[in-house]
């Protein structure tokens, strides 16, 4: 109830009729209002009762009465009586029902409850000028609980001259509020002013509850307090302007319930619709079963690369490099398919469960695996997989890379050179797929007529033997072997051969050969004289007879030795061609791709497809069109080189093509490369095992051009070429044309009269012209540098000129970053000044196997002094003070790939750059090991050159 708005009569009941009197009036601010007043002052004993009509209560259980009133100063009125009041009284009655009033004894017989008296706190002493009352006084009491329908209020006046101006009545609730993403209703106050009353909440749309029960508590005075338990957005759905759950829009998601908003979608995902819960992968792409809603969708990795095998008896290590894609993802781990298989190839069936795995088979972290129990002389298949925790969602197979491995493989055949009557040279080829590089060869033998048990052994370095001691007329049973790392291969089958004598006669004019046999027709049908290839010719040379003989008869100078013959002797080189290289013919060849371009013509990547042969991938060179015949016969020079070379660490002559245009000279094809370029583009990613393998191989390859008598010349990383199973194969045969032919090339001098590689060449080389397999081992030390500092260049930008000033003041190449002090050593024993005592090459073969065969020899890292004492040393470690950037610094460290990360993360100065740690340059982006240390050295550096600059600090 509310008589501020009321405009007509409120119908009251007031008790007697001559106490209290409705009238109309103003309030203070002019508006019309019905009032009830009364001011008998004058009249003793006063009881005047003022009676509402019913209120109904409306459920509320404490109700609140405002009243507004003035009333007079009694000390105002003149000649008041004593009995003037300045106070009235509140009352009120409950009830269920409407009660009549009018003309009953209400008054007398109601139980009424008083509420209060009221007093004023202020009273007016007369009425302006305009009628309107001063000093308003407002009261508010309140009374409960009630529990009936509705009630009554009452107001007794007892001697006071006043006017109530307006009455209104109401209660107090909470009102209806979402809070904590729960909607809770309008709810009445309690009885007391002190009473809580519980509220229920219920959950929003698109929310779902935390906690429960849900609730709030309403105070007294209808405010809510102390909530309990909440409800949060569903997932799908975040919360917008404080308490609605908004669906998230296309492209977004949100996975979980609760206070979280929609992200957008991960890499590699999609929504379409709202109210997405997990963005859908794109296709090729996964989520692994432990991958989170959030997480990028990722793929499955690429295959591993640059496998290498080190076989030890029945045993090998396979190692590998990461793939070079992962997926997305750091989970990679790798899988061993082991496959045992024939010898032709025509099945595989899975290895015996008693193959060993070291550290294990499936799962592996590292990349490197010790497997042993091998079969002895058996052609096995490791296929490697890159899997990862997406790849058992591909439908695909997981990605591989296989290297086949045999045990050892026989000897295929033996060819006799010569004989006499108590001897014979033999010679065979190696096997087509030794396992590993070949060691020795064992020889046995023993007369056909007696056991085996008896037979003699022995060992040859080379693939051809002299046996000896024999007795003539004899049949012997001989067999051959070959050993490598991993042991011995089978026996070569069984052949016999008999003594006889084979004399050599040697005339001015002409050779002839004469057969003096000693043995019965039934034992010459046992030798196989098809075998017997010994080559005779004869030309015109401006050399002596016996040179005619030395160069061009004899290829075996020594028992089992093959000695390398000149092509530029020959006086029609085209002979030489003819003799040491196969025709072609161009029908087999297919061009593909132009890979290169050299000193002759373009080179190009192609196929070969020769009759009765699988097709192979080659390399071609070609003879660009308006050649000269001295261009041509220099071009096809090299072939007649490589054409008498047979070793697995030489790049191998597959033919030529002379008779059609363009001429071409066929080899194998290597999937990697020049060394050098290939160890800068995976600088810092092989270990030093791999690298030493590498270097075994090079090595190898030059002991066996060294024992053929062939100087090299030109030895360096960028003339070795990198198949896809890291072999290092030697190739570039043509410097002794350049020795002839100056050119501009930058990395070669002719000052001297000649194209020398001068970084790479021997002092007595550059100084004297003396060639020879020391000065290769020199160059060879020079290309071991390359390797272990991948492929940096030889002493950095020094001039020629001052390289060879340097090296003839005894100055040489510090150890590259992290390089193992032995093989150090190894580099500076090559660079001897006396020629005499550098190492062999198979010296070198020797000493790298036992670093194979012995890892813990590698553990000793040489050290680089951090202030150089010698002036080439200083280039090793660029100084800071010549540096005005950290992008300057990067590009001199030849690490400027690493630019951005840098300063992207704040490392936007030196002096900042030199206080990064191994942490900061994890978090900065560079994860690959071999770039930290190079960085982090070079760090190091830069601290030393500060603290002796305190200059610069400043």
């Amino acid at each position: 109830m509310d008589t501020r708005v009321a405009t007509a009569e409120l119908g009251w009941t007031a008790y007697p009729n001559s106490g209290w009197e409705e009238v109309s009036g103003y309030d203070e601010n002019l508006n019309t209002i019905r009032t009830y007043q009364v001011c008998n002052v004058f009249e003793p004993s006063q009881n005047n009762w003022l009676l509402t009509t019913f209120i109904d209560r409306r459920g509320a259980q404490r109700i609140y009465v405002e009243i507004r009133f003035t009333v007079r100063d009694c000390s105002s009125i003149p000649n008041v009586p004593g009995s003037c009041k300045e106070t009235f009284n509140l009352y009120y009655y409950e009830t269920d029902a409407v009660i009549a009033t009018k003309g009953t004894a209400f008054w007398m017989e109601a139980p009424y409850l008083k509420v209060d008296t009221i007093a004023a706190d202020e009273s007016f002493s007369q009425v302006d000028f305009g009628g309107r009352l001063m000093k308003v006084n407002t009261e508010v009491r309140s009374f409960g609980p009630l529990s009936k329908n509705g009630f009554y209020l009452a107001f007794q006046d007892y001697g006071a001259c006043m006017s109530l101006l307006s009455v209104r009545v109401f209660y107090k609730k909470c009102p209806s509020v979402v809070q904590n993403f729960a909607i809770f209703p309008e709810t009445m106050t309690g009885a007391e002013s002190t009473s809580l009353v519980i509220a229920r909440g219920i959950c929003i749309p698109n929310s779902e509850e935390v906690d429960v029960p849900i609730k709030l508590y309403c105070n007294g005075d209808g405010e809510w307090m102390v909530p309990i338990g909440s409800c949060t957005c569903k997932a799908g759905f975040e919360p917008d302007n404080g308490n609605v759950c908004r669906a998230c829009p296309p492209g977004t998601f949100k996975s979980t319930q609760g206070p979280g908003l929609c992200l957008q979608c991960p890499p590699n995902s999609r929504s379409t619709a709202e109210a997405a819960t997990i963005c859908v992968c794109r296709n090729g792409y996964y989520r692994g079963d432990a991958d989170q809603p959030n997480e990028p969708c990722t793929s499955v990795p690429s295959s591993p690369r640059n496998v290498i095998s080190i076989v030890n008896e029945t045993s090998v290590i396979l190692e590998w490099h990461s793939p070079r894609e992962t997926g997305g993802r750091d989970d990679v781990v790798y899988n061993i398919v082991c496959k045992k298989c024939r010898a032709d190839r025509r099945s595989c069936s899975h290895c015996d469960d008693n193959v060993d795995f070291v550290p294990r088979q499936l799962g592996l972290t590292e990349t490197r695996v010790f497997i042993s129990n091998l079969w002895a002389h058996t052609l096995y298949s490791f296929e490697i997989q890159a899997v990862n925790g997406v790849s058992n969602k591909s439908p695909y197979p997981a990605q591989h890379v296989s290297i086949d491995i045999t045990t050892n493989q026989a000897v295929p055949i033996m060819h006799q050179i010569s004989s006499t009557m108590n001897s014979f040279t033999l010679s065979w080829p190696q096997p087509e797929q030794p396992n590993g590089i070949i060691l020795d060869y064992e020889l046995r033998y023993y007369e056909k007529d007696h056991a085996e048990i008896n037979s003699t052994i022995l060992r040859s370095q080379t693939n051809t033997a002299r046996v000896e001691g024999l007795r003539p007329g004899t049949v012997y049973v001989v067999q051959v072997r070959a050993r490598t790392v991993a042991g011995f291969g089978k026996y070569s089958s069984k052949i016999n051969k008999a003594s006889f004598t084979l004399p050599f006669i040697l005339s001015s004019l002409s050779l002839s050969l004469s057969l003096s046999l000693s043995l019965s027709l039934s034992l010459y049908a046992l030798l196989s004289l098809s075998s017997f290839n010994i080559h005779f010719s004869l030309r015109k040379r401006a050399y002596t007879k016996e040179a005619v003989y030395s160069d061009k008869l004899q290829h075996y100078s020594s028992p089992g030795m093959k000695i390398y013959i000149d092509p530029f002797t020959y006086e029609d080189p085209n002979e030489a061609v003819r003799e040491f290289a196969k025709e072609i013919d161009v029908s087999t060849v297919k061009i593909e791709e132009v890979i290169g371009a050299g000193e002759f013509g373009e080179v190009y990547k192609g196929r070969l497809k020769l009759p009765g042969k699988r097709e192979i991938y080659v390399a071609i060179k070609t003879l660009k069109a308006g050649y000269v015949e001295k261009q041509r016969r220099d071009f096809l020079s090299e072939a007649s080189i490589m054409g008498q070379f047979d070793h697995p660490n030489i790049i191998r002559l597959e033919g030529v093509v002379t008779k059609s245009r363009p001429v071409m000279i066929v080899t194998e094809f290597m999937e990697n490369g020049a060394l050098d370029s290939f160890l800068r583009q995976n600088d810092g990613q092989f270990t030093v095992i791999q690298l030493v393998g590498m270097m075994r191989g090079i090595s190898a390859g030059m002991k066996y051009l060294s024992e053929m008598n062939y100087v090299h010349r030109d030895l360096a990383a960028r003339n070795i070429l990198v198949n896809s199973n890291l072999v290092c194969k030697v190739s570039d045969f043509g410097l002794s044309r350049y020795l002839q032919d100056d050119t501009s090339d930058p990395s070669y001098t002719s000052s001297l009269g000649g194209k020398i590689p001068v970084r790479w060449t021997a002092p007595e080389a550059i100084a004297y012209r003396k060639f020879t397999s020391a000065s290769d081992v020199w160059s060879y030390g020079i290309v071991m540098w390359e390797v272990m500092s991948f492929g940096e260049r030889p002493y950095w930008d020094m001039s020629n000129q001052d390289v060879i000033n340097a090296i003839e003041q005894d100055y040489r190449l510090p150890p590259p970053m992290d390089c193992p002090s032995a093989l150090h050593q190894l580099m500076l024993d090559c660079w001897q000044k006396d020629r005499n005592v550098r190492p062999r090459f198979t010296d070198i073969v020797s000493t790298l196997d036992k670093m194979i065969r012995n890892p813990t020899s590698l553990k000793a890292v040489a050290n680089i002094p951090a202030v150089p004492s010698q002036p080439l040393l200083d280039r090793s470690i660029p100084d800071f003070n010549t540096f005005s950037s950290v992008e300057d610094w990067l590009a001199a460290i030849k690490m400027s790939q690493y630019r951005d990360n840098f300063l992207n993360s704040g490392f936007t100065s030196l002096q900042l750059v030199a206080q990064m740690t191994s942490e900061d340059l994890l978090r900065i982006g560079v994860t690959l090991a071999g770039h930290q240390k190079k960085i982090l050295s070079n760090i190091q550096s830069m601290r030393v050159q500060m603290s002796q600059s305190p200059t610069t600090m400043a």
